[in-house]
């Protein structure tokens, strides 16, 4: 059994697993990988659902597959579908308290697929992780939950907001009170939230509620664009990663609507979960906190394209969609102001032109134009 002392803290902790819903994913290997270096050992859970979701290209098999290969026996993978209810519960019940962390990234991500089926997507992203919720307060319920939830639970009230159009990008008006990104204090009410973003606020409540309803140490990070180079990017999910592979493949990227001018805060994968490590060391209950690239990084499409010419030096092929997706925000830039607040040690490092580099560095082989 594990033991070391967490050092902003006294105590000394009693630390085993790891415990790391879609651990196949963009951020969930990222915690992989992250919590294993901390010492943990890791847990995961993947059924490889993207696949289900988005097709063959955006399957997770072949991150699982890494990281059984070069992580050994720190990880131990399981194929669970969270919706299964008795096989989470044996899953936990076989670690039981030396869970020490629980960090859910499974879901069902993207809105216009939540179109399509409204009940998986309200069963994977809301009843998934009440199952998680309920198997930590009855196995270990000591360790701290921290939930992926999303800047979607805002609705389309972003869009509400005044902004002037600039050359490349749509741009907050000067001197409002957001000019430094939205806080939490923005409202989820009366806002169209597509029926992902309603699923993923159902979750991000009910993360909420137990931990102050249970007093359990819980945390919901709403993030903007996450992203990095262990993204299985496509055309519906993950923005920076799908601009670079479109370049690279010589695809037809599609710009729905606001003139390309559309505004995101972009976060790499490695920056997220030092925020989660931070929270860790450091739990508190119910919490809620955005989490973005901020005023540090961010892009519009049209500036998003201009990066990848010059990273690749060739021309983005795109076709434009005169109307915007149902629910999209015109323009997000989130603040860390309250992370950074109860956590100053955080730092972000990447920005946009960093992020898009490492994501052509990582794909270059993978990424080529079919024949």
């Amino acid at each position: 059994m594990l033991r070391w002392s967490l050092p902003p803290m006294d105590q000394e902790w009693r630390v085993s697993v790891a415990l790391v819903t879609g651990s196949g994913g963009l951020i969930g290997s990222e915690a992989v990988r992250h919590f294993a270096g901390l010492g943990l050992d890791v847990v995961g859970i993947d059924n490889d659902m993207r696949q289900q979701f988005f097709g063959s290209e955006a399957s997770t098999a072949w991150n699982v597959e890494r990281l059984t290969r070069e992580m050994g026996s720190a990880y131990t993978h399981n194929t669970i579908d969270i919706r299964d209810r008795d096989a989470l519960a044996k899953l936990f019940q076989r670690y039981g308290s030396d869970i020490a962390v629980v960090i859910h990234t499974a879901a069902q991500p993207s809105h216009d697929w939540a179109v399509r089926d409204p009940f998986t997507d309200f069963d994977v992203n809301a009843g998934g992780t009440l199952n998680v919720l309920q198997n930590v307060r009855e196995h270990c319920v000591e360790a701290p939950v921290i939930h992926c939830s999303t800047n979607k639970v805002y609705g389309d009230r972003p869009n509400s907001l005044p902004f002037v159009e600039l050359a490349t990008r749509w741009e907050i008006e000067p001197g409002h009170p957001y000019e430094q990104g939205i806080r939490e204090d923005m409202s989820i009410d009366s806002s169209l939230h597509s029926i992902f973003g309603a699923s993923k606020v159902a979750a991000d409540v009910m993360v909420q509620e137990y931990g102050r309803y249970f007093g359990m140490r819980t945390a919901c990070f709403r993030g903007g664009t996450l992203t990095g180079p262990a993204h299985s990017a496509t055309e519906l999910h993950g923005f920076l990663g799908y601009v670079m592979r479109a370049n690279m493949e010589r695809r037809t990227y599609r710009i729905y609507g606001y003139q390309g001018k559309q505004v995101r805060d972009a976060i790499h994968s490695s920056d997220v979960v030092a925020a989660f490590e931070a929270f860790f060391r450091n739990p508190r209950s119910a919490a809620v906190y955005n989490l973005g690239g901020g005023r540090h990084s961010n892009t519009s499409m049209q500036e998003a394209f201009a990066e990848a010419e010059r990273i690749t030096g060739k021309e983005m092929v795109s076709e434009y969609v005169e109307a915007n997706r149902v629910g999209d925000h015109k323009w997000w830039i989130g603040s860390n102001e309250a992370f950074q607040a109860d956590y100053p040690e955080w730092k972000q490092v990447y920005d946009v032109p960093m992020i898009m580099r490492e994501i052509h560095e990582a794909n270059v082989d993978k990424w080529v134009p079919s024949a």
